[in-house]
């Protein structure tokens, strides 16, 4: 209640200029009933002026602000609303609705904020409550935007500053968030997450000691916490403790060993340190409580080639390729956005539909490489109509859009199945062209060339072997960097 006065004082010493004539009834009457909280007088008074003169927007803005203080949202709403069609620029009003919605997150306050920053564009409040919207709707670089010209009013805000640190680390500014992350921990002391958060934003800074130097204290109050172990696993293994590292990691997967990140992360560290079979060992274990994957099976591929033992190998690759439906979901969303359809749909029913489609659309090679896609989904015989017709489908796909790296993927496929591993080859060398972090491409292309039966293809697998091992690396801190921030809901920041 404290806040919501200071608002109303704020919004009448700022606003209730006068603009007309007054009316019968006092405009500064009832701005004293408001400030002395006579309330229902001052509602009462302003209802009886609004019945001798019913388009004074400013008597309107009164009621809803005394309706708001009363708790009568929807009613303050309506009378803000009824004063802003009398006047659609009237600041007082504008932000008696605005605090009402932006309270409720309703983004009905982002067109009227808008309106606010347009007539005062050094709004800082203005400017924090659009980034709060931003940042929530994932619109990181806008939130940061209006963030820069909130900063003064963010300082005691934690939600507010929280926001900012976690978008600046979304947007590749992890350094630039760690002053934001040290004054939401200096704002917030007896908490855990601000320090937790400032840690994240260290180690994604490379700066492991000054990380370590935060999470140590947090470790020594709380050490089952397996996300917490994981992050103080990656800076002791930065600044070259592995051991102690390892230690940390294996705790992480005894406390929640269906995370299959942790036996990735781990599988990384043997890779890294040549303990292959230590790291065979713990995907083993993993995949006792996470068999479905595909990180695992890609992971022990990794540390079965190591070894020169492609067949086992090779059959991971084959097992996560199954398993990861990363592209196909990708094409699934796109392609059944167009056919007005839902993840629920049947093969064979898309299989149909997309033919259908096809009809209409003969030149969309999304829809080509979905066809294949599908039809090789069962592994058809390499003799099949079905086989035949993906291949077809495929090399459409490809002709149409030569970047399309899922076809040329799925050719690569039907060529190894088929025999022709120079064509696969070359298919997965181009989708590398393409996308060079196009793991399918590298494994396959690693089986090609094995299949080939050419020595001097080696030294090419070996490297194929540690690129993959990078782009696991890489995709495992960017699914760690999603998920690890501590993002502490709480209410947003009022109006000042």
């Amino acid at each position: 209640m404290f806040r919501t006065r200071c608002l109303v004082l704020f919004i009448l010493g700022a606003s209730f200029v006068a603009q007309r004539p007054q009316t019968k009834v006092s405009i500064a009457s009832i701005e004293s009933l408001i400030r002395s909280q006579e309330y229902d007088q001052a509602l009462q008074m302003t209802r009886s002026a609004l019945q001798e003169t019913p388009n004074d927007f400013r008597l309107w803005t009164l009621e809803g602000i005394v309706l708001s203080i009363k708790g009568e949202n929807q009613d303050a709403l309506n009378a803000f609303e009824k004063a802003l069609s009398l006047s659609p620029s009237y600041g007082a009003a504008l932000r008696g609705e605005v605090r009402i919605l932006y309270a409720a997150q309703d983004k009905r306050a982002i067109p009227l904020l808008e309106r606010i920053l347009k007539a005062d564009p050094s709004d800082e409040t203005a400017h924090e409550m659009l980034a709060t919207f931003d940042a929530k709707e994932g619109n990181c670089q806008a939130a940061i935007d209006h963030f820069l010209l909130s900063v003064k009013a963010i300082g005691t805000h934690p939600d507010s500053l929280q926001a900012y640190g976690y978008c600046l680390v979304q947007t590749g500014q992890s350094e630039k968030a760690i002053p934001v992350f040290e004054q939401l921990a200096s704002l917030l002391p007896q908490q855990t997450f601000p320090k937790y958060d400032l840690a994240v934003a260290l180690v994604e800074s490379n700066q492991d000691e000054a990380a370590l130097k935060v999470l140590e204290p947090l470790l020594a109050k709380d050490s089952q916490d397996p996300e917490l172990l994981s992050l103080a696993s990656e800076a002791y293994e930065a600044v070259r403790n592995t051991p102690k590292a390892a230690s940390l990691l294996r705790q992480a997967i005894v406390l929640n060993p269906a995370n299959a990140n942790y036996y990735v992360a781990f599988a990384l560290l043997c890779l890294d340190h040549e303990s292959f079979q230590v790291g065979i060992n713990m995907i083993n274990a993993g995949l006792q409580f996470v068999s479905d994957d595909p990180s695992l099976y890609i992971s022990r591929g990794l540390l079965y080639a190591q070894f020169s033992q492609y067949d086992k190998a090779e059959a991971d690759f084959d097992t996560a390729d199954r398993l990861d439906s990363a592209q196909t979901l990708s094409l699934y969303a796109r392609s059944l956005a167009l056919l007005q359809k839902d993840h629920s749909v049947g093969s064979d029913e898309a299989v149909l539909a997309i033919r259908s489609q096809l009809k209409a659309h003969p030149d969309s090679a999304l829809l080509h490489c979905l066809l294949a896609r599908l039809l090789v989904k069962e592994g058809p015989a390499t003799d099949s109509e079905a086989f035949k017709e993906a291949m077809r489908s495929a090399l459409l796909a490809v002709k149409l859009e030569p970047d399309l790296v899922e076809a040329r993927d799925i050719l690569a496929s039907l060529y190894m199945r088929s025999g022709q591993d120079s064509l696969a080859i070359e298919q997965c060398r181009l989708a590398l062209q393409y996308a060079p972090t196009d793991r399918t491409a590298v494994y396959r292309l690693m089986t090609a060339l094995r299949r080939s039966g050419q020595s001097e293809h080696s030294e090419e697998i070996q490297a194929l072997v540690k690129r993959l091992s990078e782009i696991q690396r890489v995709e495992l801190r960017n699914e760690t960097d999603r998920k690890r921030f501590r993002l502490v809901e709480q209410q947003p920041a009022p109006l000042k």
